[in-house]
């Protein structure tokens, strides 16, 4: 059976390269909704605060801009990595970058489709940082693949042998007894 980890091991943050790209990702899918969403509350909702179909409005206009729903699932798989559960950080950063990208696609489509406000809004969507978050999930959601976790792990194996210094002997050189390395177990077969 294997021994508990300690407090501190528990505390320490697993995979913090995916966590902060999963953070970053987040960030930036949440700063490029800020503009947005007092758009949206000018446009949709505003107009409409005295009548009773504004609470209809506001559920709408929130289901409306689903990219702030995507940094949102981005940052609780950030969360989830750092916890070490990585198939439910990968399902949450995967779900929060596919719910942004749909939003990001049907921005575009509303765009197309209304061709007098094509231009503003083609340039909100180029001048804004959601496509840059949309990048770092998907670096995110790449660096917790099986094969990455696989490489990260050997590249920390090598990087740990590289960095592990030369005891000095323990007996005086001129002593004629033998001087082993030290190591024992499978670390003296290699």
């Amino acid at each position: 059976m294997a021994r508990a980890r300690s407090w501190w091991r528990m505390r320490q943050i697993r995979h913090r390269d995916a966590v902060v790209l999963s953070v970053l990702s987040a960030s930036f899918l949440l700063a490029g909704e800020v503009n947005d969403l007092r758009t949206a509350y000018e446009k949709y909702i505003a107009p409409y605060a005295t009548q009773p179909q504004v609470v209809a409005n506001v559920v709408l206009t929130v289901l409306g801009f689903t990219t702030a729903f995507g940094g949102i699932f981005v940052l609780l798989g950030g969360l989830h990595f750092s916890w070490g559960r990585v198939s439910r950080g990968r399902f949450l950063v995967g779900l929060g970058l596919g719910v942004s990208l749909l939003g990001l696609i049907s921005r575009l489509a509303r765009a197309a489709l209304a061709p007098a406000e094509f231009g503003p809004d083609v340039e909100q969507l180029m001048s804004g940082v959601t496509g840059i978050g949309v990048l770092f999930g998907i670096g995110s959601h790449a660096l917790m693949g099986r094969y990455a976790l696989m490489l990260k792990k050997h590249a920390r194996r090598v990087w740990r042998r590289w960095r592990k210094t030369e005891r000095p002997p323990r007996r005086p050189a001129d002593s004629e007894e033998r001087v082993t390395s030290g190591r024992t177990g499978r670390a003296a077969r290699r």
